[in-house]
């Protein structure tokens, strides 16, 4: 019960204008540099390289919330160019994750589609990958809608499926040949559209795991659930699927020591970067996920 009002405090700060406004110009605080990779492309760079030199590669999330303007999305375009543009040059094993409402989408769909294209026009120039990231529910649909789009054209676009949605499996099955992360999911949704229960979100998820690996596409597993990696262990072993098939991805910050055993495994682990300015929201997502975080976060903030 406890637990259920800790989640729900931090799901309705992450929503908060006010708040999110206001940690922009505190800095990194509350523990939140810990999963955080800095505020600028030259921090997250660093920590890109001190991965990748432990047999990790990662992919960067320049972070963003409510973006209203035409100029604010614009302005979040060229940020993840310019991104792109820092990892061929710094010669990192590093993909990119995009927000679509950063870009625009709920402005304009044509405007957020132009933003999408000129950012993967410039990852195709550097046979980089880009990582279109699922929202809440209300920008599912559009999501998918505008991936499908994409993929006419690009072959270096992906998206994310969460499974704790109803729509999971059947979107899984849609978008066989699409390189897919699934995740469980981290935003408060409808009963109506969503499991509410752990058992049922986990079940759906290894169901969803299995059926995108069987019809022969990658996927990526983002968990650090250590009963669900070793499920998935299991699955590729039993259904002979190559290790070059799949991959395990981890967010920064966050249960270190296995990302690194999995790696002496022999596994391909990607770690979520998250870097820049607009940290609250996702900060504040991370603690609903994981209330037991509270404790670093209460400590980073009385260490300021």
């Amino acid at each position: 019960m406890l637990a259920n009002v800790s989640k729900n405090v931090f799901l309705h700060a992450s929503q908060n204008r006010v708040l999110n406004k206001a940690a922009k110009k505190w800095g990194l605080r509350f523990g939140a540099g810990q999963v955080v990779a800095g505020d600028t492309i030259e921090g997250a760079m660093k920590k890109v390289r001190e991965l990748n030199e432990k047999g990790l590669v990662c992919t960067l999330d320049h972070l963003g919330e409510f973006v209203s303007s035409r100029e604010e999305a614009t302005e979040a375009t060229q940020y993840n160019v310019r991104t792109l543009e820092a990892m061929a040059a710094n010669g990192v094993d590093c993909n990119l994750s995009v927000k679509m409402t950063q870009l625009g989408l709920d402005i304009d769909r044509s405007f957020c589609l132009d933003n999408m294209r000129r950012i993967l026009d410039t990852a195709k120039q550097y046979n980089n990958f880009v990582r279109i990231d699922m929202e809440d529910y209300a920008h599912c649909q559009m999501t998918l809608d505008i991936l499908r789009e994409l993929r006419e054209t690009y072959d270096n676009v992906g998206t994310v499926i969460q499974s704790y949605l109803f729509r999971a499996e059947q979107d899984v099955k849609d978008l066989k040949g699409v390189p897919l992360r699934l995740v469980k999911g981290a935003y408060q949704e409808s009963p109506t559209v969503a499991f509410q229960n752990k058992e049922d979100v986990d079940k759906n998820y290894v169901r969803i795991i299995e059926e995108h690996l069987l019809n022969g596409s990658y996927t990526a597993i983002a968990s650090h659930d250590h009963n669900i990696i070793d499920k998935v262990k299991e699955m590729v072993k039993k259904y002979n699927i190559p290790r070059t098939q799949f991959e395990f991805q981890m967010l920064y910050g966050f249960r270190s020591e296995l990302q690194l055993s999995l790696v002496q495994e022999g596994y391909k682990v990607r770690v979520y970067v998250p870097f820049g300015k607009d940290w609250f929201g996702y900060f504040m997502r991370r603690l609903a996920e994981r209330p037991q975080n509270v404790a670093f976060a209460l400590k980073g903030f009385f260490s300021k």
